[in-house]
């Protein structure tokens, strides 16, 4: 008897212990499937490319293949725009989900400090926390460390602070020193006996400069951008030593798009974000020599198919995967077109009929539409609905958009400015904003089809924008639009229309003060 009580104790306890591991097991594959069904996340972003920049946006002179096929599959906008019409704002904007001002940012100077401090919520910070592997590849111009930069030892704080797990960067841009990669906190290929000094006050070293060795440059830049010559273009800012670390701007497509690939086949089987922050179409414009001759605009329009190139390549690696299904991807530019940035390139001569605007007025820093009206399209295979969508959305809002699209609830400090279109993001028939602020060294205001832009008043407008041919927008009065029949911001109704200036004014006024 005692016999079969024990047995049937075994059999009871050994039933049991199978359930347990079931249910565990169970546990586990729910887990991993939840895991599996959070979306890829990948968003291109383009420097300096205008709304009409692309062929499926009316470009002439250039082909777009690769990016053309993602907006004919997803989503393309024509009323989406970057927060600012200047790239560091823009960045930050988009990273925090903070309008600049609130930090007072601007384009920041090479040797600039962390502009995004570590305690600060960020879009790749909070995917981190939800079980994401977050990168960064390209430029950065976000600053690095805490002001004193020693680029022989540790770079930080920087990306790998603010939540991305690994980081290749330009740290600042491709016109300011130090011309080197770094990856993670380490500046790439550098020879402990070759100490990098970098300088933004005083020649250093030997490194010859654009005014004292006209000769050596390949591109004839002015004043600002006349500093230290390397790989035959002169920069902003001095440098000397690190010679084996040096970059090849030519480079540029095969080495990012390198890492780009690398880090989504480590990933491939969880859930990644990737922020490709590419350098083109900013100047120095070098593209690879593949690309020259592809367009009938030289430099600017090879660099527009250079950058074209490197979506496909990524867009296929993604595919080659099995991934595309289960990956969002968004693209789009920093801030409007600009021809003359610095170098004389002959972006303005072979221009031909292209027009970098499209309509619009303005472009790269102008208060005009074209400061921050970019090409924007979204893509997910089987997701999104495809179509052409005239929703007003900022890139500020992608934070909001994505925390919604997985069901996070975001702290009431966190992405103040951020508002959930994840809507209109997925169906070119849904709307986004009715209220959309634009910065520049002024504030413009969109409210449906009104553009009002705020007088520019007790400032100074810098020299160098009558230099690049800029149509600012800023005037010391009043400027209001009718984009409905004025898509060009050609007649300021300001005068007749008084009571919708106040209106647009006490909204921007409204939007300072909160947060």
């Amino acid at each position: 008897m005692i016999y079969l009580i024990k047995k049937e104790i075994q059999r009871v306890a050994l039933f049991l212990f199978t359930v347990t591991i079931f249910l565990s097991c169970s546990k586990k594959a729910d887990s991993t499937e939840k895991t599996k069904t959070k979306p890829n996340i990948i968003i291109f972003y383009v420097d300096d490319l205008g709304y009409g920049d692309l062929s499926s946006y009316g470009a002439v002179g250039v082909e777009t293949p690769n990016v053309d096929k993602l907006a004919k599959n997803g989503i393309k906008f024509t009323d989406a725009h970057s927060s600012a019409a200047t790239c560091t704002p823009s960045r930050y904007s988009l990273l925090t989900g903070q309008y600049a001002f609130r930090n007072n940012a601007a384009i920041l100077p090479g040797d600039a400090p962390l502009l995004i401090r570590p305690e600060t919520p960020t879009l790749p910070s909070m995917l981190k926390k939800e079980g994401y592997k977050t990168a960064v590849v390209g430029k950065w111009h976000l600053g690095l460390g805490d002001g004193s930069i020693d680029w022989n030892t540790e770079v930080k704080p920087g990306p790998l602070e603010i939540g991305f797990d690994y980081s290749f960067l330009l740290p600042a841009t491709g016109d300011r020193v130090p011309t080197v990669y770094l990856e993670n906190h380490n500046v790439v290929n550098l020879n402990s006996n070759d100490s990098l000094k970098i300088s933004y006050k005083n020649p250093i070293g030997n490194i010859p400069n654009g005014i004292t060795h006209p000769e050596l440059l390949r591109q004839k830049a002015d004043k600002q951008h006349s500093n230290a010559i390397v790989n035959g273009i002169s920069r902003i800012g001095y440098q000397n030593g690190g010679k084996e670390a040096l970059w090849v701007d030519e480079d540029f497509p095969d080495v990012f798009t390198d890492k780009a690939k690398k880090f989504i086949n480590k990933n491939k089987d969880n859930p990644f974000f990737l922020f490709f922050s590419f350098h083109d179409i900013h100047v120095p414009r070098l593209p690879n020599k593949r690309f020259i001759g592809k367009s009938t605009m030289g430099s600017r329009g090879d660099a527009i198919a250079q950058m074209d190139w490197v979506v496909g390549n990524i867009i296929d690696e993604v595919k080659k995967l099995n991934l595309d299904k289960n990956t969002l991807v968004i693209f789009t530019s920093d801030n409007g077109p600009v021809l003359d940035d610095g170098y004389k390139d002959e972006a303005e001569e072979k221009l031909g009929k292209h027009k970098p605007s499209g309509p619009f007025r303005g472009g790269k820093y102008s208060a005009f539409e074209s400061g921050t009206r970019v090409p924007m399209i979204t893509y997910w295979p089987e997701t999104i609905k495809p179509g052409i969508s005239d929703a007003l959305i900022s890139q500020t809002d992608y934070y909001a958009s994505i925390a919604n699209l997985l069901d996070i609830k975001l702290d009431k400090k966190e992405a103040v400015d951020s508002h959930n279109t994840l809507n209109a993001l997925l169906n070119s028939k849904q709307e986004a904003r009715n209220i959309l602020l634009e910065e520049s060294l002024t504030l413009s205001l969109r409210k449906g089809n009104w553009k009002y832009i705020k007088p520019f008043r007790n400032r100074v407008i810098p020299n160098w924008f009558n230099d690049k041919k800029i149509e600012t927008g800023f005037e010391k009065f009043p400027q209001l639009f009718d984009l409905t029949s004025d898509v060009g911001e050609r007649v300021n109704v300001a005068n007749k229309h008084k009571d919708i200036v106040e209106l647009m004014e006490n909204k921007i006024d409204s939007i300072i003060k909160a947060h």
